[in-house]
């Protein structure tokens, strides 16, 4: 893993997050962060309170330290890095403000921030700023060249005021706008109703198939477990929490922990258990955590899974091994991960080697359900 980044004309050490994933070739930053870094050095350097939205590991917020810093993101896994590597660099945090996609906007002199994969996690963000900015305060986002599409732009321009796109630079490119329009709502959270179910779930911007139920999801639901036992259960990247909804219905006296790195994950699991269970609420918890981080060993029953295959934009396996691994630490003796993926990923392969030996439960042309006990 690269650490050595040159950033704004200074170096800085910068480690990706977790700091133990194996795949070595990925980095901390790429040519869109260094653009926008260049860009406001040369073109807002009086700004002083500025807000940086998706910052993935920090790198805009250590080599942007000297102005008065406002970092939003949704993954906890980010809010990590920030710290660590701010940290790793000997910058002074107090004038560094952590915020939640949960959390409330205020006023700034400069927003920037990445392009976020999720279109509609973006809208939301835009819609956000409509409803805090001044006039005129400029607004620049980054990305690769790739995902600017006419999209993103007609999407800025709609909440922001009319945006503009740079001249690519190592495959990367700004859109730049200034705050004209009015004040705009969100069209998040969104509901729709889970079919041959009495279930509406309900799904803020950034989850996971926030429109209808993802067809893994939808094939897992009929693999999950039925019990009268007190089990102690984990759905462990929860998403909108629909695996364990269906799960407390199912295990009348298990208790049901809801865990995913994304905070607007594991708000709409709360949001859709006391709509759809409330009087089942007690039983459950919700936890935003990099995978079972801080769950006590051999502590649960039971962990439902359908791990990613991506962190932000990077396509990896690291997060399903990372998930494995933990799940294992925390299953009691006897104790079964349970999980759902696409035949492709030969996640078999990884619980052989972690459990020794898995069970299929079931599969079709796409996915396969495998159980593994932690012997």
């Amino acid at each position: 893993m690269i650490t050595s980044a040159l950033l704004g004309g200074t170096h800085y050490t910068l480690h990706r997050f977790p700091l133990e994933q194996k795949n070595r070739s990925l980095q901390a930053w790429d040519a869109a962060d260094e653009y926008l870094i260049d860009y406001v050095k040369e073109h807002h350097p009086s700004a002083k309170k500025l807000l940086i939205l998706n910052d993935d590991f920090g790198a805009l917020a250590c080599a942007l330290h000297q102005f008065d810093i406002s970092a939003l993101s949704d993954s906890y896994v980010a809010h990590q890095a920030w710290h660590y590597n701010l940290a790793q660099n000997a910058l002074d945090e107090s004038n560094f403000t952590a915020l939640s996609s949960m959390d409330k906007l205020d006023d700034y002199d400069l927003v920037i921030g990445r392009i976020p994969k999720n279109s509609g996690y973006l809208q939301h963000q835009l819609a956000q700023l409509s409803q805090t900015l001044s006039p005129n305060t400029p607004v620049i986002l980054g990305g690769k060249t790739k995902a600017v599409h006419t999209s993103t732009i007609n999407l800025v321009s709609r909440y922001i005021g009319p945006a503009s796109t740079t001249l690519a630079v190592k495959k990367a490119r700004l859109i730049t706008a200034s705050m004209h329009n009015k004040a705009q709502q969100s069209p998040f959270p969104k509901s729709w109703p889970l079919e041959d179910t009495p279930y509406t779930l309900h799904n803020h911007a950034n989850v996971f198939s926030r429109d209808s139920l993802d067809i893994g999801a939808r094939f897992f639901s009929n693999y999950l477990p039925q019990s009268k036992k007190a089990l102690r259960i984990v759905d462990l990247g929860c998403g909108n929490g629909v695996i364990g909804l269906l799960t407390l219905a199912q295990c009348p006296q298990a208790q049901l922990t809801f865990v995913d790195e994304s905070c607007m994950a594991v708000a709409s699991a709360r949001l859709n258990v006391e709509q759809n269970h409330e009087h089942d609420l007690h039983r459950c918890q919700f936890v935003q955590s990099d995978c079972l981080t801080g769950f006590a060993a051999a502590s649960q029953d039971l962990i439902l899974c359908n791990p990613p295959f991506h962190q932000q934009n990077a396509i990896t396996d690291h997060i399903a091994w990372q998930m494995f691994n933990d799940a294992k630490k925390v299953l009691r003796p006897g104790g079964e991960l349970r999980i759902v993926g696409n035949r492709h990923l030969q996640y078999h392969e990884k619980l052989n080697r972690l459990f020794g030996g898995h069970k299929l439960l079931g599969s079709n042309k796409k996915f396969v359900v495998l159980s593994a006990k932690n012997r």
